[in-house]
């Protein structure tokens, strides 16, 4: 597509179409998120950017990080969260402001840290090419012999972790 003072445009294929779609999804909901005044509407917004970069994961073809996606942080995470909001009823219905005492010190934190991070990618040299993906089933034999032998201590933390997260939203449920 040529665009006035020949400027050259490519069209994008129908796949970089939808990640495109998929990718502004995701940022309009994080960006959702953290501009919210009602702390429900974050949580919801929250559980949108998660499906979100799980259609990023399919996108990629880590189809095992795209359902872990949605049963740990969707399934697990963003319930709890939003099954906390609703049982404390006094956060249901307030409205939080948006500009609180630390907003200066919290933009200027997150400006340094992304061109820190802008800083390492461009600094890091990328390899080109790597070692060949193992195909389908024997990639996720091989994830889950993982888990259970050399990650087994990792994998516990991680749900004792989330029973932990459990147990703490049924506490600030139950009447007093």
């Amino acid at each position: 597509m040529q665009l006035p003072l020949g400027i050259e445009v490519p069209i994008p294929t129908f796949e970089q179409f939808v990640f495109l779609q998929v990718a502004l999804l995701t940022a309009v909901a994080g960006l959702a998120v953290v501009t919210s005044r009602n702390l429900f509407h974050s949580a919801l917004a929250l559980t949108l950017t998660f499906f979100g970069v799980a259609g990023v994961y399919v996108f990629l073809e880590a189809e095992f990080l795209a359902i872990s996606q949605i049963l740990v942080y969707i399934g697990a995470i963003a319930m709890l969260i939003a099954f906390a909001i609703m049982l404390t009823r006094s956060m249901m219905y307030g409205r939080t402001s948006l500009l609180n005492h630390q907003w200066g010190k919290s933009s200027l934190f997150a400006f340094l840290f992304f061109i820190g991070l802008l800083a390492f990618a461009r600094a890091t040299p990328w390899p080109e090419a790597g070692e060949p993906v193992i195909a389908d089933e024997a990639l996720i034999s091989a994830l889950g012999k993982e888990f259970v032998t050399t990650y087994v201590i990792a994998f516990e933390v991680l749900g004792l972790l989330l029973l932990l997260a459990l147990v703490g939203a049924v506490m600030l449920a139950r009447d007093r």
